[in-house]
């Protein structure tokens, strides 16, 4: 069955996208070919646009990923984030769980669908929103990245002083959207570079010390 990704993205979301349609045409093209083809979308169609559950005015925190889980048990359309029940979890989210709790001093508030964040206004992007299941960056040369910026940029417009977590050089190189100032940055928390510099990095201590100069109140991780 042919599916339209236009009709998966959340109304008020839909206003700020209208410029890319042809993108996403593009993208809805190879998804459905692909599909035909026999390989699995990751995630499944209904959780492409899970992140933008939150609208624009509602972020306050953005946390960047890469591309999903190439698993599709996995995948559920929040960047780093995996069912409940997915034991074990990846390697990445280990990580990030890891040095959570050794930043704040306690144990995450947080289970693995990461829902406890996104209430509070955090948005898990990737910044290509789709792969195949068993392919990493299968998706990369479709025209995600302009969608995706254009995701940024109404979020920006709708709070410029957005503090964006970016681990990782496929999110780093978003760092120029946002305030310099409001950027906290490092290695990816993936089990091949998480000691180059996530792990003792304190993003999210950080991350909590800028909203509080903003007068916002922070994250309850």
């Amino acid at each position: 069955m042919t599916r339209d990704l236009w009709n998966l993205i959340p109304e008020p979301w839909q206003i700020q996208l209208e410029d890319f349609r042809d993108e996403l045409a593009e993208i809805n093209f190879a998804l459905n070919s692909a599909q035909v083809g026999g390989e699995i979308i990751v995630p499944v169609w209904d959780h492409i646009f899970a992140a933008l559950t939150l609208a624009p005015d509602q972020v306050k925190v953005v946390i960047l990923g890469q591309d999903p889980y190439p698993n599709s048990d996995h995948g559920i359309g929040l960047a780093f984030a995996v069912p409940n029940e997915t034991k074990p979890l990846p390697g990445s989210l280990r990580n990030i769980l890891k040095e959570l709790e050794a930043d704040i001093g306690r144990p995450p508030q947080t289970s693995p669908d990461l829902a406890h964040w996104v209430a509070q206004g955090v948005l898990l992007l990737n910044t290509t929103l789709t792969t195949v299941h068993g392919a990493s960056n299968a998706h990369t040369k479709l025209p995600w990245d302009r969608v995706v910026a254009q995701i940024l940029t109404a979020v920006i417009t709708a709070n410029p002083k957005v503090v964006a977590i970016l681990w990782g050089k496929a999110a780093q190189n978003y760092a120029p959207y946002f305030a310099a100032e409001r950027v906290v940055d490092s290695a990816h928390p993936s089990p091949l570079s998480a000691h180059r510099g996530f792990l003792g990095s304190k993003p999210f201590s950080k991350t909590n010390e800028m909203l509080r100069l903003d007068h916002k109140e922070g994250i309850d991780w």
